[in-house]
């Protein structure tokens, strides 16, 4: 075998080793590469006679070595060596720690390390609106500065590109309200009485916050990761080393696009959404389709719609601001994308929820 670093003889159950070279830590990785083709053998004689230079990362690799073949049985000598070898051989053998159990957390330890990521989140994302709204009134005052070709761009992407994925969970949220309501209703002779519940549901509550889940998910974890990979490439670096405004070049026209494509999307959620109520009002308890939007027509008043409208934009901003904020926060590896990216999806829809049922409670409040 070639003497580079580690040469071998072996004779039935006798292995000789002869190690040469430099056992450093630059050549620790071809060495491991060696060691791991080394045979097994009852008696194992190390001569060391052959190294022209070691450190700590060298003689911690033969240790691992000698220890793994005297666990098999074996029994190892190592022959030949100087007395400085020996020394910080010694000195490391003595030092070593046999493993490092993590410390297991308690429960308020947690909670408190929880708290304080929370207020810390909350501080950064507080100065993030306060970029926006500066870029915002900046742009008012500056109409020139606004990009209104990136933000044409981002409705295509985020509002034109998700009706599909829109219109499908629409129309199945549409079908599972009316098979669900048409089975109580039917008990108490009530059946025309699932175009209530179907039209006005939908509308009012059902429609805005299913598209903004979808939209959640599908454009703010979009926004999340182009951001973020800007960020890990150094591109916001070198766009502020410019003087152009992050936030007025990345993150209004996400938001402008979103709070323009989202009602959009929640009217059409809406269509679609009673559709699928009307499809399966007929299959289920045989309603028609002209006594289905008849009936409509009587119940579902112009200010149901109007109401599940306000929420179009506000769920807009919360999806956009939430999804580049977190891109903002990424740092400088891969794994910080895939994290903020789930960090930003959980965010909004928590977000989207709490203030549907915000709105619920205001609506109520005011008798609407």
């Amino acid at each position: 075998m070639k003497r580079e670093f580690i040469a071998w003889k072996q004779d039935r159950d006798r292995l000789e080793v002869a190690l040469y070279g430099e056992w450093t830590l630059r050549s620790v990785p071809q060495i491991e590469t060696l060691i791991q083709r080394l045979p097994q053998a009852k008696s194992i004689q190390v001569d060391v006679s052959g190294l022209t230079d070691f450190d700590s990362a060298g003689i911690l690799l033969l240790n691992e070595y000698i220890e793994q073949a005297q666990s098999r049985g074996a029994d190892i000598k190592v022959r030949n060596y100087t007395d400085a070898q020996l020394e910080l051989y010694q000195m490391l053998k003595e030092h070593m720690v046999e493993e490092i159990v993590p410390r297991k957390q308690g429960f308020l330890e947690e909670l408190g390390k929880a708290t304080v990521q929370l207020i810390s989140d909350t501080k950064d994302f507080i100065t993030f609106l306060g970029h926006v709204v500066l870029s915002f009134f900046y742009g008012i005052a500056h109409p020139k500065v606004i990009r209104y070709k990136e933000t044409v761009y981002h409705i295509y992407q985020s509002g034109f590109n998700a009706l599909v994925i829109i219109g499908m969970t629409a129309f199945l949220v549409g079908m599972v309200i009316a098979y669900q309501g048409a089975v109580q209703l039917a008990k108490f002779g009530a059946d025309i009485f699932i175009v209530d519940t179907v039209g006005i549901s939908i509308v009012r509550e059902l429609g805005p916050m299913i598209t903004a889940i979808v939209i959640a998910g599908r454009s703010g974890s979009a926004y999340t990761a182009e951001i973020g990979a800007m960020k890990i490439t150094e591109e916001i670096a070198a766009m502020r080393t410019m003087g152009f405004d992050p936030y007025n070049f990345l993150v209004l026209p996400r938001i402008f696009a979103l709070m323009i494509a989202l009602p959009l999307l929640i009217f059409f959620s809406d269509i679609v959404g009673i559709f699928g109520g009307m499809v399966a009002s007929k299959m289920v308890v045989g309603i028609s389709f002209d006594q289905f939007i008849n009936r409509l027509q009587e119940v579902l008043e112009v200010k149901h719609y109007i109401l599940g409208m306000i929420k179009g934009p506000v769920f807009a901003f919360i999806i956009a601001a939430i999804g580049c904020f977190r891109g903002f926060e990424v740092s400088d590896n891969t794994e910080s994308i895939g994290l903020q990216t789930t960090a930003s999806v959980v965010n909004a829809i928590f977000l989207v929820i709490a203030f549907d049922a915000l709105f619920s409670v205001i609506y109520t409040e005011f008798g609407l």
